[in-house]
Formats: structure tokens, sequence, C-alpha cells
């Protein structure tokens, strides 16, 4: 197998996560300043490139209920850019309460503030991308 690279796009930054070579653990890679969608796909192309990955997993931005909005239509903005800047396969899913998953457990674990806001797109990146490597997974010859 290859590695999958996934992202959390952001108005400002952009948090990216990769996964092992067996696709079973995501880890935090980096948060990119990237406030212009152009930059930010110029960013996670480069970064796909250089891990060799076979797929990228962007995080897609639905309101609580199904529907899109602003965000949407920036993601939406940013696939595009990011297509004609790389051949490998494009994935989204479903962002919902991502970053609220990574902050609770950045203060669960007692980080301050400014260090939470440090890292809290990277750890983002990776709740969407072991969701994802996670629904992917192949079952156990014990599951039905």
């Amino acid at each position: 197998m290859s590695k999958v690279l996934g992202v959390d796009f952001g108005e400002r930054r952009t948090g990216v996560a990769i996964s092992d070579e067996s696709r079973m653990i995501a880890f935090p890679r980096e948060t990119l300043d990237c406030p212009r969608v152009e930059q930010a796909a110029a960013a996670v192309a480069r970064l796909a490139e250089s891990e060799k990955v076979a797929e990228i997993v962007v995080g897609y931005p639905l309101n609580m209920n199904g529907s899109k909005g602003a965000r949407a239509e920036r993601t939406d903005a940013f696939l595009a850019e990011l297509a004609k800047r790389t051949g490998v396969p494009l994935r989204t899913w479903d962002e919902r309460l991502s970053t609220k998953i990574a902050e609770s457990v950045l203060i669960e674990a007692g980080t301050r503030r400014e260090k939470r806001r440090e890292v809290v797109d990277k750890l983002a990146a990776q709740v969407i991308l072991q969701g994802y490597l996670d629904a992917k997974a192949p079952l156990s010859p014990e599951e039905p």
C-alpha cells in the first residue's frame, strides 16, 4: 500500500496529516499558513509529491443540516486548484465537528490556548484522515 494525505483546508491555515504505509494510522504532519487558495493548493501538491502519496483526502465542510455553505464553495475552489497541480486522486470526507474534536482533545490534555491555536488544524486533519482510513479499512475475518 501507500500513504494517504489528509487536509483540513481553512480560511487562513491548512492542516495536514499523513497515514502510514499500511493506511492504518493517521499522524498530524504540519499546519500551513496559506491564506490564498492558490498558495494552499501549491503547498499541498508539493507535499503530496515529496511524500509520494497515493490519495489526498480533503475535509469537506458541510453545514450541520448537510447543506453546502460558503466554506464548501471555497473548498470546491481549493479542490479545483489542487486538481490542476497534481495527478493524485482527490477524495472528500465530511469534516463536520473535526475541529471541535481536535480542540476537545487538546483541552483535555491541558494544552494552553496559544499552543492549541498552533496545532488544532493539523489535528483536525488527523481526525479527518483517520475517519477516512477507518471507513476504508477491510473488515477482519471475524466480522460478519
